[in-house]
């Protein structure tokens, strides 16, 4: 059985919602450092929603993607990668005190360009963590330090080194990002209906308190992509509505998740870290190879990728509760990502290769004829059970709501334009992890363009339907044990 959720269950409309509201006045420059799928899905949302010239904007990319969009909109485009040998040189005549770098780049180190940033009081936004061209597949360096862990803590240092400085925000698009305010919006639902009067927390100890009362043991991003495209995926191509380069890069990395307290069996190629935060662990096995159960509103059950993803960390890692030295409660958190179907195939296929990638990459844009992406917070073990929040946003309404995007790349384009224009309004917070921005000021910005914005209850749990066609090692005292989830 599903039951809608009381609250919060609506529908933003393009046509009947969308204007051109300007939300921040910016007088200064914006450097796009990248522009593939999510760079020229952003472009216009900026353009829309940010009081500036766009004769300060300027574009700054490795390769000739994305020149024809930045023509039609009159904004500078230049050909000139960034490498660890020449990004200030490149970089020091583009941005001073004030501007801002928005980096939407892969292979280029977000730790270099924060510091850069945090250096000369310019303030930063990207979607990922992302090290030097060729960290992901170094097979000297220990898995540890492959891991998306290992790169957020390398940013977070930066925190006690530059204690006073213009905004970061690192890893902010939908996953992360969004995913990080659908939690906490999907948590004030939860506890609304069971107790039906709950203050919002306004710290981060009140939060994991409130995680922690509800009885959260599982959370999960969990995405179901169905868009289909013609021409499907060809012989030794990989084809996904979104960055190739990226999804390789982060399906390569050793699959990591949030390690809650409530966890009885420790995965049998589970490691853990021997420095930061201690709140995740990874497993000894890329994230493209390993599936685990999930559930989304349209979907239902489904078997999904767990690829590393930030959230995972930063998630499980901001809502744990400590007594002292002691962890009291923690929940799990990991992605778990059906993505459309050209790209399982994709996988699949340079999966065979032994995790080397095809010769020709294909993001789906215009090709796309029909599909939705459905995206959200599956909050799970509390006392209703089940409950995802999140968006459901189709293809033709993709089109409708901003040009050059489609379903997947406008939910990330969303997400960037509303953590930007937060940035621009809190300009001095220094490095900030999407769990502690404002949630409803960026939820606010960003839902015109999610589609359908959807809080549903539900029944199911990882031990529904098994072990009837064969038998199943799975923990039946607990239905929210990892052990559960992982498909075997």
């Amino acid at each position: 059985m599903r039951e809608n959720a009381r609250l919060r269950s609506r529908k933003t409309n393009a046509i009947g919602e969308m204007n051109e509201k300007k939300h921040v006045k910016f007088d200064g420059r914006l450097v796009f450092v990248g522009f593939g799928s999510v760079g020229q899905g952003t472009l216009p949302l900026i353009l829309r929603h940010i009081d500036m010239p766009r004769e300060r904007i300027t574009i700054l990319t490795g390769d000739n993607r994305g020149r024809q969009e930045s023509a039609h909109y009159g904004v500078k485009f230049a050909i000139n990668p960034l490498k660890r040998d020449n990004y200030r040189k490149v970089l020091d005549p583009l941005l001073k005190k004030g501007d801002f770098l928005l980096n939407l780049s892969v292979d280029v180190s977000s730790a270099v360009l924060i510091e850069y940033c945090l250096k000369r009081g310019v303030l930063y936004l990207d979607t990922c963590i992302e090290p030097w061209h060729g960290m992901y597949t170094d097979g000297s360096l220990p898995l540890s330090k492959r891991s998306n862990y290992a790169l957020r803590e390398e940013v977070l240092a930066l925190r006690g080194k530059y204690r006073k400085a213009a905004t970061v925000v690192p890893t902010h698009g939908a996953n992360p990002g969004l995913i990080s305010h659908w939690v906490k919006q999907g948590m004030l639902n939860i506890a609304r209906d069971v107790a039906r009067d709950v203050k919002v927390p306004k710290t981060r100890e009140a939060w994991a308190a409130l995680a922690m009362k509800l009885g959260i043991k599982v959370i999960h991003c969990s995405e179901r992509d169905t868009q289909v495209a013609e021409p499907r995926k060809q012989h030794l191509e990989f084809a996904n509505t979104w960055s190739v380069d990226g999804f390789v890069s982060e399906g390569r990395q050793p699959s990591e998740l949030g390690w809650g307290t409530h966890e009885k069996h420790f995965p049998p190629d589970g490691q853990r870290h021997d420095f930061g935060c201690r709140a995740a662990i990874y497993l000894g096995r890329p994230g493209m190879s390993l599936k685990v159960r999930s559930w989304t509103p349209t979907e239902g059950p489904f078997h999904g990728f767990m690829i590393t993803h930030g959230e995972a960390i930063s998630i499980a890692d901001y809502f744990t509760v400590r007594e002292g030295s002691r962890v009291r409660y923690r929940p799990t958190c990991h992605y778990a990502y059906h993505p459309c179907d050209d790209a399982v195939l994709s996988n699949h296929e340079m999966g065979g290769k032994n995790w080397i990638a095809q010769p020709k990459y294909r993001i789906l844009m215009d090709e796309i004829f029909d599909g939705v992406d459905e995206l959200g917070a599956l909050l799970m073990g509390h006392k209703r059970g089940a409950y995802w929040f999140g968006s459901r946003l189709s293809i033709q309404e993709a089109r409708k709501l901003a040009p050059y995007n489609n379903a997947t790349s406008l939910q990330v384009a969303a997400g960037v334009m509303a953590a930007v224009v937060w940035a621009m309004e809190n300009p001095a917070a220094g490095i900030v992890e999407p769990d502690e921005l404002d949630f409803r000021r960026i939820l606010d910005l960003a839902d015109p363009y999610l589609g359908d914005i959807i809080g549903e209850y539900s029944d199911w749990t990882p031990l529904k339907d098994r072990g009837w066609l064969f038998p199943e090692d799975v923990d039946k005292s607990d239905p929210w044990q990892f052990k559960n989830f992982r498909v075997a």
